[in-house]
């Protein structure tokens, strides 16, 4: 192999693999041993050397130096290329690995290449990455084409590939976005100094200024909220709250609780507990929705938050002062300061330290530890009683839907039941009120031409006729319909008098007859 050659295949493949070229140079050193041994045999000892500035080739065989013409005759051309490409696949992959492990928690943008079962297959400037479902933000969907900013947040090398997880949930996502849009964050002007995250809902964010003359505030939220509108539209929504960071916990917290407003802060330094008071009708927004502004300042303070109200604080203190004091060998004294400690509980009390009770109390190790024990005890029985309530709690809100359906299911057979017994008569005279009036039907009279017949007249007769009249009858009449208004012949005064100037041919026709005879 040439020597100029070989400078220029390694020169090639640093500047298009970004690969380093001792590297290169390693890599065809160990192809050309690999290869040698298969001629001379796996247990001889080959040694293959390229000079770094000239490209020449050097080696021996069992330390005796192997001329080039050897190396060229008995080192197959075939098996080292092989070697030679899979030794450099090997060092493309590690460069790879290096260089997306030192970009962990850094922002990369990329185009989606494919959208399947609720993964997306992101292509960056080299590689495939995985943005998985459950690193995506809840809610949120993505279409091939489309181009996703995301973090990148795990690295690991899957054969000779190196597999690369985004994340768009972690907090490091929302931090980079505040770089990005915010120029004083990404000059260092304002720090990010914590950040609390629940992905696709809310995140607060805590943050200080190495300048008295910029607010760290309002230089984040920008005019008229065009800084923070970016950030939130990127985030698909994800309300942000944004909090001036303080190193006294008992301005952080009731900063961080906003915007609830708190009365007091109690620090108990021993369980890392802050006791909040607020108002009763600031306690719901305190806590916020399923606990979520809480447990977001929870984390954005690093303590944890207890919200009460004052009312609230003092039953808990006096309950726990006589609970402690039941204890053997808690004295009211002792008693006391474990509830300014803020030892709330037979809970907390199980957990504390022995050499912190010790030195409370004046107490030997023995009786510490009895104490702890008595505590332990009463914690469990404490947590028994409370498991048993929510399953009586249970039983109860089932009993209660239960009852609840049966009365719903009771109440829809009554109704389907309906009409009920004593209606039947409203039911017939309402449904004949509803059909149209009968119109009267001329029908031919047999009577004899010979025979002489009565002038029709407007007297009322005992024969029934079909036509109506008039005048009223002896029949009787349902009295309930006529008082409904709903009889059986419900006609209006106008519809008699049409039943009359229909019923006049009639009459006419009668009497041909007559003058015919």
């Amino acid at each position: 192999m040439d020597a100029s050659e070989v400078l220029r295949i390694v020169d090639a493949i640093h500047r298009d693999k970004n690969i380093d070229k001792e590297i290169v140079f390693e890599g065809i050193e160990a192809a050309l041993v690999s290869a040698a041994k298969k001629h001379f045999g796996e247990e001889e000892e080959i040694v293959i050397h390229i000079d770094r500035e000239d490209g020449s080739i050097s080696g021996t065989h069992n330390g005796v130096p192997l001329s080039p013409e050897a190396m060229a005759e008995r080192i197959g051309a075939q098996t080292a290329k092989q070697v030679m490409i899979q030794k450099i696949r090997e060092a493309e992959r590690d460069a790879l690995f290096d260089e997306y492990e030192e970009l962990k928690g850094q922002l990369v943008t990329g185009v989606i290449q494919r959208y399947e079962g609720g993964a997306a297959t992101v292509s960056l400037s080299n590689v495939e990455a995985i943005l998985p479902r459950g690193e995506q933000i809840p809610g949120e969907t993505h279409h091939a084409n489309e181009r996703v900013r995301a973090t990148v947040y795990e690295v690991r090398k899957a054969g000779s590939r190196v597999k690369v997880i985004l994340s768009r949930t972690k907090p490091q996502l929302v931090q980079r976005l505040f770089e990005q849009e915010i120029p004083e964050i990404a000059e260092g002007v304002i720090e990010a100094r914590a950040i609390a995250r629940e992905p696709g809902y809310r995140t607060k964010i805590a943050v200080s200024s190495t300048d008295q003359r910029v607010d760290c505030v309002g230089a984040c939220v920008g005019v008229r909220g065009n800084r923070i509108k970016n950030i939130v539209d990127e985030l698909g929504g994800e309300r942000i709250d944004i909090v001036r960071y303080s190193d006294d916990m008992q301005t952080l917290i009731p900063n961080a609780l906003q915007p609830a407003e708190v009365e007091e802060v109690i620090l108990c330094q021993m369980l890392g507990r802050a006791i909040v008071l607020v108002r009763e009708d600031q306690l719901s927004l305190a806590i916020g929705r399923r606990g979520q502004n809480v447990r977001l300042a929870s984390k954005l303070c690093g303590w944890d938050i207890e919200i009460m109200t004052r009312e609230e604080l003092d039953e808990q203190i006096e309950q726990a002062v006589v609970g402690y004091s039941s204890l053997e060998g808690v004295e009211d004294e002792l008693a006391e300061k474990l509830v300014g400690e803020g030892f709330l509980s037979y809970d907390d009390l199980s957990v504390i330290e022995p050499d912190a009770l010790m030195e409370m109390g004046g107490l030997t190790a023995a009786e510490g530890d009895g104490i702890v024990q008595q505590a332990e005890i009463k914690a469990e029985e404490a947590e028994r009683a409370a498991a048993e309530q929510r399953r009586l709690q249970r039983e109860q809100d089932h009993r209660e839907a239960a009852e609840a359906a049966m009365a719903e299911q009771a109440a829809e057979a009554a109704a389907a039941e309906e009409p009920v017994e004593g209606d039947a008569d409203q039911q017939v005279a309402t449904a004949a009120a509803d059909q149209p009036p009968e119109e009267p039907v001329d029908t031919p009279v047999d009577t004899p031409a010979d025979t002489p017949t009565d002038e029709p007249t407007d007297e009322p007769t005992d024969e029934p006729t079909d036509e109506p009249t008039d005048e009223p009858t002896d029949e009787p009449t349902d009295e309930r319909a006529m008082d409904d208004g709903s009889s059986a012949d419900a006609r209006s005064p106008g519809e008699y008098a049409e039943d009359e100037s229909v019923s006049t041919p009639v009459a006419e026709e009668e009497r041909q007859p007559e003058e015919a005879g």
